[in-house]
């Protein structure tokens, strides 16, 4: 048990980037809808600046997929898609960018709950998708736009049932948009040390975010949406980006409110090892600084290989110097222009201070009896046995504290309740308070699925379904059942009625209080919703005595 315990932290590492996202309508849609599609030449027409496009109508939602929002050459900044002559059609997934290979797929639990879509991969993968109840009808419908998690190297619009924007928007007559973008050795290699033509190589990815936004700004309303009130969430990675372009100037004025969800990145990469990456791909492709051009014709798998390689040398490098990052290599980097700073380190984004944000975390995130059933049954004994390896003398007050934030506890909680993503939480909310703007609102996610005899608990991506009122649809992870149903209810309401007025609160749930550093007002997801006030500052305390290196 002792070598599962301490294997699963490298597991996990790995999970991270391949599990993977009052004013509402007055008739609550069912979540079992299936009505008639409707596809044809005559309905779904709009336009676009680039051109037209038709979608499809399914229960009454107007559907998109596969628009271009942008192009790009490989390593540079993206452009205006090409136009178009007629009628685009626009009604199946556009291409996902090349990812390495998803390791979920070898674990028959994880694939059967997760139920992923991939796609298929081309480096063309600059696509949007939406959901709307209109089109050009002079209303002026909130925006949602949807950051995919995977960290920054996988992921992409539509890779969990539970981005399907359909239930979301015809229950909040909503705009709901998902999105892919260029990731890892495509997004963020950094080959600014090669010239001018390379300068901004290590943002790419970055960049096609702003660029989707700039579109949404300049093309909603064709699908019934207002371009000044558009919220941006997104979960694990989506949450990273979400923080990071609160930071990031040229996304300034093209979002109103934020929502991160178990991604509170407050750093990410240093200019000086993000150019140390790529100078190492570039000697492990066994090119010469003249040769740099010939990086762009490269086959991507050997592009790929070299990059994770690199990645692993430099890593190693920053170990030595003391380094402590909780994202190390395919990330955004801070090179004085386009993330001119850190996102939240030493303080928050002023360009920010005044756009609403929900941050929060799952209970579990990555749970360790999880993926080790052995500690599914763990005793209280051998879990604080396995704990003593990292709290020491300090065991004592970790139980303790641990004791008074869950009361009720089970042994595997010890294990099993997050301290990776809950403290980084903390630590924004704190620093956005901090800047006396616009209100932040905190929550945890602690509802727990029955699903395979409830082995994935609260899991990390598992609110997903929730926020986007799809239960049923990805039954294979919430079980479809009436709870699950009824809090999807309450909290896909909270997050439209945020994205609407920047306020979550909503019929059926407790009064939810803007976070404050002495409060720590934090509400409660669960089958019984409530709020709590710093229900685990004192473990909080300790465990960023002891801080957990990220991936």
């Amino acid at each position: 048990m002792k070598k599962q315990f301490l294997s699963v932290i490298a597991f996990t590492s790995l999970l991270l980037v391949y599990c993977c996202g009052v004013a509402i309508a007055s008739k609550q849609p069912s979540q079992t809808d299936s009505g008639e599609i409707t596809a044809s030449s005559q309905t779904a027409v709009t336009q676009t600046e680039s051109g037209k496009v038709s979608g499809y109508i399914e229960e009454g939602v107007y559907i998109y997929k596969g628009i271009p929002y942008a192009k790009a050459e490989r390593f540079m900044p993206p452009t205006a898609p090409d136009k178009w002559e007629g009628i685009r059609s626009s009604r199946s997934y556009g291409p996902t960018c090349p990812q390495g290979k998803r390791m979920g797929w070898y674990s028959d639990e994880q694939a059967f709950a997760f139920h992923w879509d991939d796609g298929y991969p081309d480096e063309n993968c600059l696509r949007l998708n939406i959901w709307t109840t209109g089109l050009n009808d002079g209303k002026k419908r909130p925006v949602m736009v949807w950051l995919h998690g995977g960290g920054y190297s996988a992921g992409s619009g539509q890779e969990l049932p539970s981005y399907d924007g359909t239930n979301l928007s015809k229950k909040g007559d909503v705009v709901v948009v998902t999105l892919n973008h260029r990731l890892n050795v495509l997004g963020f290699l950094d080959l600014s040390a090669y010239g001018d033509k390379f300068a901004k190589s290590g943002n790419v990815g970055l960049l096609d975010l702003i660029a989707a936004l700039q579109w949404v700004n300049k093309n909603i309303a064709s699908f019934g949406g207002d371009a000044s009130n558009v919220t941006i969430f997104g979960q694990s990675g989506g949450g990273g980006k979400v923080s990071t372009l609160l930071a990031t100037p040229a996304a300034d004025k093209l979002f109103h409110k934020a929502i991160v969800e178990s991604g509170s990145m407050l750093r990410t990469m240093e200019s000086r090892y993000s150019r140390r990456i790529g100078t190492a791909v570039v000697e492990e492709l066994g090119l010469k600084p003249s040769q740099i051009d010939e990086i762009q014709k490269i086959p991507y798998d050997r592009l790929l290989s070299a990059g994770e390689k690199a990645i692993v040398k430099v890593r190693a490098e920053a170990d030595k110097e003391g380094v402590s990052s909780f994202i190390f290599g395919w990330a955004p980097t801070v090179d004085g222009d386009v993330l001119p700073t850190q996102p939240f380190d030493p303080q928050a984004p002023a360009q920010s201070r005044n756009i609403p944000m929900i941050i929060g975390t799952t209970q579990n995130e990555f749970t360790m009896s999880t993926y080790v059933p052995a500690m599914r049954s763990i005793t209280k004994e051998q879990a604080v046995e396995n704990l003593k390896k990292k709290y020491g003398d300090r065991m004592d007050d970790f139980l303790k504290a641990f004791q008074k934030a869950y009361p009720n506890y089970q042994p595997k909680d010890l294990i099993d309740v997050d301290f990776i993503f809950r403290p980084s939480a903390v630590a924004q909310a704190k620093l956005k308070t901090d800047q006396h703007g616009a209100p932040v609102y905190m929550y945890m996610f602690a509802w727990e699925s029955p699903v395979l005899d409830g082995m994935f608990r609260s899991t990390h991506c598992m609110e997903i379904p929730f926020v986007f009122n799809n239960i049923v649809r990805h039954a294979s992870i919430t079980g479809g059942g009436k709870s699950a149903q009824l809090l999807s209810d309450k909290m896909s309401s909270a997050w439209i009625n945020f994205a609407r007025t920047g306020n979550p609160n909503v019929k059926g749930l407790p009064k939810w209080e803007p976070y404050t550093q002495e409060k720590g007002a934090t509400m409660f997801f669960n089958n019984t919703c409530e709020m709590k006030y710093n229900h685990d500052k004192d473990l909080l305390d300790i465990i960023m005595a002891f801080p957990t290196r990220g991936f």
